[in-house]
C-alpha cells in the first residue's frame, strides 16, 4: 500500500476511497456507449454478484469486527451487533417509504416513497442510488475505524472494503444506463444518470467517517448499523430484481461468486 496514502487523515483515506467506487460506477454506466443492448441474463447474473459482494462485506468487513471490538469493552460482544444491524436495516426503510424511487423494469404506478411528480429516469437513480448509501457509509466507518486504533480493525480491511464494493458497482452502473437506453434515453443521459448514482457514495463515507471519529465509542454499532442497512437493501431489491425474469440460478450463481470474491479480499487483505 502507498506510503503517501497510510499517512493521509481518515476523512481523506475515506473519500479517495469511495471516489474509487464511484469512479468504478462510471465505468459500468459507460457500458452504453459501446453496446447497443444488453442481455437480462448476464444483467441478473451482475445483480447477483452484487448481491454476493455486499453480503460478504457485511459479515466479514462490518459485523465480524464489530463483534471483535465489543469483546475489548465492558458490554456483551452481541449487543452492539444486533442493536447497530437492526437499526441499519430500520433507517433504510424508513428512507425506502418516503424517498421517491422506481425499481428498474417496474411501471410507474409501482413507484414507491411518497407521491411525486419526478419523471421516471429520476425515480430509477433515486432508487439505485438509495442502495448507494450504506455502501458509502461501511466505507467511511471502516476508515474511521482504523482511525480509533480499536482492535479488530486494520487499513488493508478497509482498502479490501473499498476494492469490493468498487468491483460490484460496476454492474450497478450498467444496470441503469442499459435499460434507461431500451427506453429511448440518448447515450449521454443515460450515461450521466448512471454515473450520478454513485456520487452519493463519498458523501456517505466521509459522514461515517467523522462520526465514528467524533464519538468512538459508537464504532461497533455504526459497523453493524452499515451492515444491516446493506443487507436490507439485498434482500429488498437486488435479489428479487435479479430473479424476476426467470433466471434464478444464473443470479443464484453470480451471489455465490460475488461472495467468494469479498471474502478472498477480506481475508487475504485484512
Amino acid at each position: 500500500m502507498p506510503a503517501w496514502f497510510v499517512e493521509l487523515n481518515p476523512l481523506l483515506q475515506a473519500l479517495l476511497a469511495t471516489l474509487f467506487t464511484w469512479g468504478v460506477t462510471t465505468l459500468g454506466a459507460s457500458v452504453v456507449f459501446f453496446l447497443k443492448g444488453f442481455n437480462r441474463k448476464i444483467l441478473d447474473a451482475m445483480m447477483g454478484f452484487a448481491a454476493g459482494v455486499m453480503i460478504a462485506a457485511s459479515f466479514w468487513s462490518l459485523l465480524a469486527p464489530a463483534i471483535e471490538m465489543s469483546e475489548q469493552q465492558n458490554i456483551p460482544s452481541w449487543l452492539p451487533a444486533a442493536a447497530g444491524f437492526v437499526l441499519g436495516g430500520v433507517s433504510i426503510r424508513l428512507v425506502d417509504a418516503v424517498l421517491p424511487h422506481l425499481h428498474i423494469g417496474f411501471p410507474m404506478k409501482d413507484a414507491e416513497g411518497v407521491s411525486s411528480s419526478l419523471r421516471r429516469s429520476v425515480l430509477l437513480v433515486l432508487a439505485v442510488t438509495l442502495h448507494n448509501i450504506p455502501e458509502g457509509l461501511a466505507i467511511g466507518v471502516a476508515f474511521g475505524a482504523v482511525a480509533s486504533q480499536l482492535h479488530g480493525a486494520s487499513l488493508a480491511a478497509a482498502v479490501a472494503l473499498a476494492v469490493g464494493i468498487g468491483i460490484q458497482n460496476f454492474p450497478e452502473g450498467t444496470a441503469i444506463s442499459m435499460p434507461l437506453r431500451r427506453e429511448g434515453m440518448s447515450k449521454g443521459k443515460c450515461f450521466w444518470y448512471g454515473q450520478l448514482s454513485g456520487a452519493v457514495e463519498p458523501v456517505g463515507a466521509v459522514i461515517g467517517a467523522a462520526a465514528v471519529l467524533l464519538m468512538r465509542p459508537i464504532l461497533p454499532y455504526a459497523l453493524a448499523f452499515a451492515a444491516g442497512a446493506m443487507l436490507f437493501v439485498v434482500i429488498e431489491e437486488l435479489i428479487p430484481e435479479s430473479h424476476r425474469e426467470g433466471n434464478t440460478d444464473l443470479a443464484t450463481m453470480g451471489a455465490m461468486l460475488g461472495f467468494a470474491v469479498m471474502m478472498t479480499l477480506d481475508v487475504a487483505l485484512g
